[in-house]
């Protein structure tokens, strides 16, 4: 009789023993049982999988093991994601490793590059889901760029746009200047900073005054299109329906009232850019208010901006504020605490920009989805995430679906 070793292989067995559960079908979906299945939230082919996935599937491991020793007829699909963005950043960093860009190769020879990395991890991914064990069926294996899934995504789209549900407009986006994409509200990670509150005088028209506004973002001051307060707020109440200057760039804006503005937020007094910050966006829509554009889709100043086009961002916020210094419109600095939203996969500041961009009306289908939780078909553990998933259900935006890649 062979002595058992000291010390467990998991290599002499395991291998061994997945190959004979899949070679006996062991994990196909058969028998009369109420059906069972899960679809695997596939894993991006970015990297090899992680200790955080290793957890991940293994509880859907012990479900789908679980149900299937109930007699359920059990199916766990397994696959991979192509992961646009994320991939197409992946398969770029590689490039530049080796001294070249995506541009250098053209898009041909890049989306070849991108599709060797995709078959390079898949391989990968699927091994190491087999070396933890996981029962899947892997003859329903599948990858969200398989030509069934493309049908089937084009079928959804055209099913949608005939509904109504998906229109084309041009409205506040996310961009991203670095991966030269636009980005879902759920893609932005917002991280806090210690930056500037910057108090800045807009003189009122024929010399009666002025109005001191605080922003964190005085390049964007050069696309005001008007001065807004709280119409409660008894120190701005004579003010609206006048019309302020606005500095540098010496153009009319109009005074309004508007609910949005929040009394206790710097001044009290609002800058509005319509072009470049979606509740002002929405302010003028509510007001009419003209749009001007002065950031462009590489974070540069466009012709609008006068003298200041052609510098980034970066550069326009120095400027502007030494101009309003030494014109004396810059009544103080002061340090701020606050979040900015950043690209979540190259951590770039995004830019909120106007573009023409494909949306999914999400309103009507989030009616939809907190009638099911409060009619309990839906039930939240903890409960303390009900309340968190019915505030991002009421406050919810129209879903971007278009991007801007070579990948996906």
């Amino acid at each position: 009789m062979k002595e058992l070793d000291k010390t467990y292989n998991p290599k002499e067995f395991e291998s061994k023993w997945y190959k004979r559960w899949e070679e006996n079908g062991s994990f196909e979906s058969k028998g009369e049982g109420e059906p069972f299945s899960i679809v695997i939230p596939p894993p991006n082919i970015t990297a090899a999988l992680h200790v955080g996935h290793a957890l991940n599937l293994v509880l859907q491991d012990i479900c789908t093991r679980f149900k299937r020793m109930q007699g359920h007829k059990v199916l766990w699909v397994p696959g991979e994601d192509h992961a646009g963005i994320a991939t197409q950043n992946a398969v770029e960093k590689d490039l530049l490793n080796s001294g070249t860009s995506k541009e250098d190769l053209g898009r041909e020879a890049f989306l070849n590059r991108a599709w060797k990395w995709s078959e390079e991890y898949r391989q990968m991914i699927s091994s190491q889901i087999r070396a933890i064990g996981c029962s899947c069926d892997w003859s329903k294996e599948r990858f969200t760029l398989d030509e069934e899934l493309n049908v089937a995504v084009r079928k959804a789209f055209v099913l949608l746009y005939d509904e109504g549900l998906i229109y084309r407009g041009k409205y506040i986006v996310n961009w991203c200047s670095r991966c030269g994409t636009v980005l879902s509200d759920e893609e932005v990670e917002y991280i806090e900073i210690r930056g500037k509150l910057y108090h800045i005088r807009y003189p009122l028209k024929n010399n009666e005054g002025s109005l001191v506004i605080a922003t964190t973002r005085p390049e964007t001051m050069l696309a005001d299109t008007a001065v807004a307060v709280h119409p409660s707020d008894e120190r701005y109440r004579e003010l609206v329906g006048r019309v302020a200057v606005l500095p540098l760039m010496n153009r009319e804006l109009p005074i309004i009232a508007d609910h949005y503005v929040d009394p206790s937020f710097g001044t009290g007094a609002l800058k509005v850019t319509p072009a470049h910050d979606t509740n002002d966006f929405l302010i003028g829509l509510r007001h009419k208010l003209p749009v001007i554009e002065v950031i462009d889709k590489t974070a540069r100043i466009n012709e609008n901006g006068g003298a200041y086009a052609s510098l980034t961002r970066e550069e326009a916020r120095k400027r502007v504020v030494e101009d309003l210094y030494k014109q004396g419109l810059l009544a103080k600095i002061e340090d701020y605490d606050h979040s900015v939203g950043t690209c979540y996969r190259c951590a770039s500041v995004v830019e909120p920009l106007l573009s023409d961009q494909w949306f999914v009306k999400t309103r009507p289908i989030a009616d939809k989805a907190i009638e099911a939780v409060e009619d309990g078909e839906i039930v939240f553990f903890p409960h303390r995430w009900k309340k968190v998933y019915l505030n991002w259900m009421n406050d919810i935006r129209d879903w971007c679906i278009s991007r801007q890649l070579w990948w996906g």
